[in-house]
């Protein structure tokens, strides 16, 4: 209740009368969150190392009340695991299951996750999005991708003592921001 706007207004009689505020002005937020765990991400502890980072986000996420959207790029295809659902400690079991395998269908899920932000801005035009992308680059070629509207940070966990730095090129099409996990 908005209790100044109310009474300046004269003396409530009828509930009409009253003067409601949001609970928060703040816009609310999503995070996207894209992980890589394909099998070249078992190597060298880059995928438990990123499981590490990812615990703190959600942490982060859950302090913030912003909603998360989980992807992950395994096997033959991108897989949803959330959709915009508020951070919450249920995302521990599927955190400590997460496993790497398979092919790299990185590029899929980065552009289903475009689009899709693209779909959810509309929806929601005042919602903050931002996106974290985990991947070593170890990919066979790169096509056109599509680009996200907002902030984009994509952090390389590629680990081991020959580094191939796709991951930076992936960055540079997205123009993203671009960090190596040893530097978070």
């Amino acid at each position: 209740m908005a209790w100044l706007p109310t009474l300046l207004r004269g003396r409530p009689r009828v509930r009409a009368d009253l003067v409601r505020q949001p609970r928060s002005r703040r816009p609310e937020q999503l995070w996207l969150v894209i992980v890589d765990a394909s099998a070249s991400t078992r190597r060298n502890q880059a995928l438990s190392q990123a499981k590490g980072l990812l615990a703190g986000l959600f942490d982060d996420a859950y302090r913030q009340r912003a909603r998360l959207a989980l992807l992950t790029a395994s096997g033959k295809g991108a897989r949803w695991q959330h959709q915009g659902l508020k951070a919450s400690t249920a995302l521990q079991p599927w955190l400590d299951a997460l496993g790497a395998g398979g092919g790299t269908p990185l590029f899929d899920a980065i552009n289903q996750g475009a689009d899709w932000c693209a779909i959810r801005q509309k929806r929601y035009p005042a919602e903050q999005q931002r996106v974290l992308i985990l991947t070593d680059g170890r990919v066979k070629d790169m096509p056109a991708l599509s680009v996200f509207s907002g902030p984009v940070l994509l952090i390389d966990i590629e680990r081991g003592p020959i580094r191939l730095g796709r991951a930076r090129d992936i960055a540079a099409q997205l123009d993203a921001d671009y960090r190596h996990i040893d530097e978070c």
